[in-house]
């Protein structure tokens, strides 16, 4: 039982600036780490080999001196706690971050029951490739657009849309490979 934790020492901390330092760099640290890893399994799903190489050993070596440290401050709650919010920190960071990058296309479908005609001639005029579908939806024939962007693009796409169509209906999906088809003269 000599490595069981008393639980006085655990909830009686002495905050010193050494202390106080620690439990800082532990948190920051966390966040560096799990800020990365997120954007780590975000460049998964996108298929980006060598950049998904370099987080995982970045993330990697972070995580084994966070552990390090934490292990040997077992009995001080705010190294724990600074572990557990630097790695909730982290998530919400590494999504941010996702979100500013916004690398890679999305394919955009939108369904109008009654503009679809002039959303598609307004994308494009603003240089974007639009396939038309004709459908039947549950109130009669609507048109469904398809458009495929860079995800920088999806808020001026959405614009566009909104414009024309305050209450079409609008999904993005994430798109792994792009071969051929039209892309503009959009950078």
């Amino acid at each position: 039982m000599k490595n069981m934790i008393n639980l006085n020492d655990f909830f009686t901390v002495q905050i010193t600036p050494q202390v106080l330092l620690s439990v800082l760099l532990i948190f920051a640290l966390r966040v560096v780490n799990i800020g990365l890893d997120t954007l780590r399994m975000l460049f998964v799903m996108r298929g980006r080999k060598g950049l998904v190489w370099i987080l995982g050993t970045l993330t990697s070596v972070i995580y084994i001196m966070v552990i390090a440290s934490v292990l040997q401050q077992t009995n001080n709650i705010l190294s724990v706690l600074s572990y557990a919010m630097g790695y909730a920190t982290g998530n919400v960071i590494g999504m941010w971050l996702e979100e500013r990058l916004a690398i890679g296309f999305v394919e955009i479908r939108v369904i109008s029951p009654q503009r679809g005609a002039a959303i598609r001639e307004h994308l494009r005029e603003a240089e974007y490739a639009v396939t038309e579908i004709p459908a039947r939806g549950k109130d009669g024939m609507v048109t469904v657009l398809n458009c495929s962007v860079r995800r920088k693009e999806i808020k001026e796409v959405e614009g566009i849309i909104r414009q024309i169509d305050a209450d079409a209906f609008i999904t993005a999906e994430d798109v792994r490979a792009v071969q051929h088809g039209f892309w503009g003269m959009k950078k």
